[in-house]
């Protein structure tokens, strides 16, 4: 080979770009994936301010100076405000779960009035410098009773019969707003009850005190990463359900861990064990028998965590696991 062409071939080899991982942005960042699931509803818009600059605003007559990040809500937290405020879909807990769990402005009991922007749902608005907030105007007190009357309306309210009975967050809300009557009726002057989902040994599913706040679908794909839970369905429709299409619990993916239980505000997801705890027990009468039915009570009781499917999808795990 002559000196000119062995020249040639290193001046190619110096100009032309090795082959390379192209430099693509991950379009999720924020959520590991360790089993073939649809996020579904993970990886909420930011929400607060943006910046990292504190901020001024204006509550019911009082100044209040917040970090970068900061709603409207975060706020109304800092002052005993003119009037209760709730927000039923924001899990609103010190730990550092609870930023990767809403909020998601579902329930609209927050609702408050600003001179900027109208009505806005105080859990996932900007603390924006400068706002003016007013939360007992007659508009904000009248939106906020109105969704409360609306997820009530749709609720199972036999609390005498509920293991969340004086632990529940939509209980707390009615006594604070003083609601004794729903205006839209009740959900026995409706649709008939959705049976129970007594199959697994660990979490029991009870749909008729769901609110649909989707905290429980968060902790269990953004949190936990299991990809078990899912919103589906539409308008009256919607409901708690299952990634991989079961009809019950234990024939889902679920692992046990029972972070949606956690996370649950009433008494829709309780651990089994727990499910009587704060009922008041009347002559013929409790949870399973004033819903009527109970699917999933003929399952046989696993010795193991994980639900037989998810087991399934783990082969190289032994029976003792």
């Amino acid at each position: 080979m002559s000196t000119e062409q062995s020249a040639s071939q290193t001046s190619s080899t110096e100009t032309e770009p090795l082959p390379s991982v192209p430099n693509v942005a991950d379009p999720q960042p924020g959520t590991a994936v360790s089993d073939d699931f649809e996020t579904g509803t993970a990886n909420d818009p930011t929400v607060g301010t943006r910046g990292t600059e504190e901020t001024r605003i204006t509550v019911d007559g009082q100044t209040v100076t917040l970090p970068e990040g900061a709603t409207i809500y975060d706020a109304i937290d800092e002052i005993e405000p003119d009037s209760s405020v709730p927000a039923l879909c924001n899990y609103d807990e010190d730990n550092e779960d609870a930023d990767r769990i809403g909020p998601r402005s579902e329930c609209r009991t927050c609702m408050v009035d600003t001179d900027e922007h109208g009505m806005v749902p105080s859990c996932s608005f900007p603390a924006e410098d400068g706002l003016t907030v007013h939360t007992s105007t007659e508009e904000a007190e009248e939106a906020r009773s109105v969704n409360l009357d609306l997820i009530l309306g749709d609720h199972n309210l036999r609390c005498t019969t509920c293991g969340q009975n004086g632990r529940c967050e939509l209980q707390d809300a009615s006594i604070e707003e003083d609601v004794e009557d729903p205006r839209y009726g009740v959900f026995d002057d409706r649709d008939a009850y959705e049976p129970i989902d007594d199959s697994s040994p660990f979490i029991q599913i009870d749909r008729n005190k769901c609110i649909l706040c989707n905290r429980c679908v968060e902790a269990c794909n953004d949190v936990q990463v299991e990809g078990v839970l899912r919103i589906e369905g539409s308008g009256p429709d919607t409901r708690i359900a299952f990634q991989n299409g079961a009809d019950t619990m234990m024939d889902s993916t679920c692992v046990s861990c029972g972070h949606c239980a956690t996370v649950c505000p009433t008494g829709a997801l309780v651990e089994q064990g727990l499910t009587d705890m704060a009922t008041i027990p009347l002559p013929g009468f409790n949870q399973k028998n004033s819903i009527g039915k109970v699917i999933g009570e003929d399952y046989e009781h696993q010795p193991r965590q994980m639900t037989p499917m998810k087991k399934d999808e783990r082969p190289n795990m032994s029976e003792n696991e």
